[in-house]
């Protein structure tokens, strides 16, 4: 058995396909203007510098704009929730996306939870995160929901289906847990301090890797014919999970890289255009 290969890239290209035609669109109905999503770097971290400018990028494909926010590494908590409310009040600003992570002097949760819920389009606000547990509007972190995206493109059914998750980051773990939930699977959070660890993933039909230490998870624990998503990268392109192994063995695997990573960027540019169309309607 060969494990379908469920292809992060592919589905992101047809996304952006519909999402430029949905601009266009947008764009003659409201005089030229387009969705904009604003992005706030804080100090200079090489990463986080390439993680924006590749947001960016996303946004010329489909058409729409990004207005890119460089602030100095120095900057303190009470700046920077300025800047956020500024955005907040701007009318042409439709999505605020804050680099993670910030500098330490920064309360990174205080900024995240300044931008407002109609433009919190990176799912990354307690209140968001509140509204989508309670299974009410809200956009979804975006790498959660980027996996369930691409779940739901593969007809990977999640109902009565026991999910494994391994990781509880606020931005990843949590919300992809309740995501999963709200799909009628039964959910098990595990973590890098859970005991006999191995135990609970030999159990699941679907596993998420989200512990952020290369390939922790280990092939000859993950049961035949399960669904294995990877959502970890890290030096040598190798993810959370141990793949190799599980390519003829799993149902389905996401590739690393070019399966969870191009569905993160995706969906925040899509939950963008979805925030532009309201506000722009």
């Amino acid at each position: 058995m060969s494990a379908l290969i469920l292809d992060g890239k592919h589905v992101a290209q047809l996304t952006e396909t519909e999402l430029s035609q949905r601009v266009a669109a947008l764009k003659e109905r409201s005089g030229g203007r387009t969705p904009v999503l604003a992005t706030l770097l804080v100090g200079d971290d090489p990463a986080s510098a390439t993680y924006v400018k590749m947001k960016g990028n996303a946004c010329r494909r489909i058409g729409m704009e990004s207005l890119a926010i460089e602030l100095p590494g120095t900057l303190r908590t009470n700046d920077l929730l300025r800047e956020i409310e500024q955005l907040n009040g701007n009318p042409d600003v439709h999505g605020i996306l804050l680099q993670h992570p910030v500098p330490s002097q920064i309360d990174e949760r205080a900024c995240f939870d300044m931008i407002a819920l109609e433009k919190d389009v990176d799912g990354v606000t307690c209140l968001g995160f509140g509204r989508m547990s309670m299974g009410e509007p809200a956009y979804g972190c975006a790498t959660p929901q980027g996996i369930m995206r691409l779940l739901q493109h593969y007809d990977i059914e999640l109902s009565g289906m026991h999910a494994v998750v391994v990781g509880r980051s606020p931005i990843l773990g949590k919300p992809m847990a309740m995501m999963m939930l709200q799909a009628n699977a039964t959910v098990t959070i595990c973590h890098s301090r859970t005991q006999d660890l191995r135990r609970h993933i030999e159990q699941a039909d679907i596993v998420v890797g989200a512990v952020g230490r290369p390939e922790f998870i280990r092939a000859d624990w993950i049961k035949d014919g399960a669904v294995v998503v990877d959502a970890g990268y890290h030096p040598g392109g190798v993810g959370d999970i141990e793949l190799g192994p599980l390519a003829e063995r799993a149902r389905a695997i996401t590739p690393v890289p070019g399966g969870v990573g191009p569905m993160t960027i995706n969906t925040l540019i899509q939950q963008t255009v979805l925030s532009g169309e309201k506000a722009l309607g």
